[in-house]
């Protein structure tokens, strides 16, 4: 297996175990409260666990290496796990913003303020420890399921403090209304996150371009190479934790095929040692060589785009 598997398995395997936690702790609160924001809580932590051990299985089967049916992977696994997150957060969203207008038209109010503050803090210092592991896997693996699931502990975080008002508010400050409104508040957030992190999965999965950013530091680290003066055609895509890129380049027509081979292969060695994940497939093209016009998918030269930069 290789370290980004290891990682993000490891990930996975501690939101399971967060969520398990947290989930036992607020199941007891929202029995003891009666608050429909610590309800909404429980709720996004029992979605979170199934996201976890969904997120579990889709991070196992994006780490699977290259078979004769999946050539370039598995890494997509992970963009459908995401976007099963997102279905389960919708549906959670939906669920709270109902019980929160039902809550508000009948009036009702909370109990046991004190102990489901306690709880709130807890859950909130376990969530903390979980989404600094998370953003060292992310900085490590650039992992979609995982970056899924941190949105899923972010929000945590921002409910729990949702929860801890919703109480104080309505239990020591005598604000009718006050927790079902937060509820209403988290089931917005919950949404909003959810729209975040659908568009990133759909993006691996429509395999859109790499961002502005990070397509020119290719094409800086390229021209470090004078032999890649005319690369062109750049295309880039991400799946899972794996980059793919390809371009064209044109070479003397009386060029040796070893020639240009050895000088692909130190390009290739020297673009993946800066970007590790990444798989480079470069496309000789003789020189004066004219792509076939009116075609809207080939680019101009890359450089040309650097210096309008």
């Amino acid at each position: 297996m290789s370290d980004a598997a290891a990682l993000t398995r490891s990930a996975a395997y501690a939101s399971i175990a967060t969520a398990l936690f947290l989930a036992v702790l607020k199941l007891w609160a929202t029995a003891r409260t009666g608050s429909t924001a610590m309800l909404g809580s429980l709720a996004d932590t029992a979605l979170d666990l199934v996201a976890s051990i969904a997120t579990l299985i889709g991070v196992t089967i994006a780490a699977q290496p290259p078979d004769r049916k999946h050539r370039f992977g598995h890494g997509k696994a992970e963009s459908l796990a995401a976007m099963f997150q997102v279905i389960l957060i919708a549906l959670s969203a939906a669920g709270i913003g109902f019980r929160a207008i039902v809550a508000l038209a009948e009036g009702q109010r909370t109990a046991a303020a004190e102990e489901g503050i306690v709880v709130s803090v807890i859950a909130m210092a376990a969530t903390l420890a979980l989404i600094a592991w998370q953003r060292h896997v992310l900085s490590k693996t650039g992992s979609v399921a995982i970056r899924a699931d941190n949105v899923h502990y972010q929000s945590d975080l921002l409910l729990n403090v949702a929860v801890i008002a919703a109480l104080v508010a309505d239990q020591f400050l005598g604000i009718t209304g006050a927790d079902p409104l937060f509820g209403l508040g988290i089931a917005a957030w919950l949404l909003w996150g959810a729209w975040g992190a659908a568009r990133e999965a759909v993006d691996h999965l429509m395999d859109r371009e790499w961002p502005e950013e990070k397509r020119l530091k290719l094409v800086e680290l390229a021209a470090k190479h004078p032999e890649l003066a005319s690369l062109h055609d750049l295309r880039t895509r991400t799946s899972g934790t794996r980059d793919f890129v390809q371009f064209h380049v044109d070479l003397p027509g009386n060029m040796t095929v070893e020639q240009a081979h050895d000088i692909v292969e130190r390009v290739e060695a020297d673009l993946e040692s800066h970007f590790p994940n990444m798989e480079l497939l470069i496309h000789i093209d003789p020189e004066g060589h004219i792509d076939e016009p009116g075609d809207p998918l080939k680019e101009a030269d890359e450089f040309d785009r650097l210096d309008e930069q």
